[in-house]
């Protein structure tokens, strides 16, 4: 769920203070159980936002990256930043994420253009310089990790 979506770090690190609290033994069995009953409730809730919010899988991790943990942003706005998650993503796949391409410096190259063009033409006013290239640079990296073996990527198993 990490590798899928790189904002969801926090639900890994509960997850392993609950483990090395169990080892430590500063819980007992039922405490932990219900511990861990709370975090499998909100992953599941965390799955279903995506669906309430009308993205796949992917397109939700390019979402979170671009509105976690900032900016703040009016419900036009999020439209705004769901419809350019969608379109990058769409692009990405049809034109760039070949088989091979994190091996190859001018499609390395491509990748990173493709994002912060269209970053530049359709996010709204809301990302000052600094956020952009933040953005920017985290959808990069995600990108680059989650689709090193084309279109498909880590979701093809999803």
């Amino acid at each position: 769920m990490v590798a899928r979506n790189p904002t969801r770090t926090d639900f890994l690190e509960r997850f392993q203070k609950l483990i090395d609290g169990y080892n430590n033994g500063s819980q007992n069995i039922e405490a932990f159980f219900n511990a861990l009953m709370r975090l499998a409730e909100e992953l599941s809730e965390e799955e279903q936002k995506a669906i309430r919010e009308g993205l796949n899988e992917e397109e939700k991790a390019l979402f979170d990256i671009l509105t976690k943990p900032e900016p703040e942003l009016t419900e036009k706005e999020i439209e705004q930043v769901k419809a350019v998650a969608r379109s990058l993503l769409q692009t990405l796949k049809d034109e760039k994420l070949v088989l091979d391409w994190t091996k190859k410096e001018q499609a390395r190259g491509a990748v990173r253009q493709v994002i912060e063009v269209m970053l530049d033409q359709g996010l709204p006013d809301a990302y000052d310089e600094e956020t952009f290239y933040r953005k920017c640079d985290g959808l990069y990296r995600h990108v680059f990790d989650a689709y090193q073996g084309g279109p498909q990527g880590i979701y093809e198993a999803a």
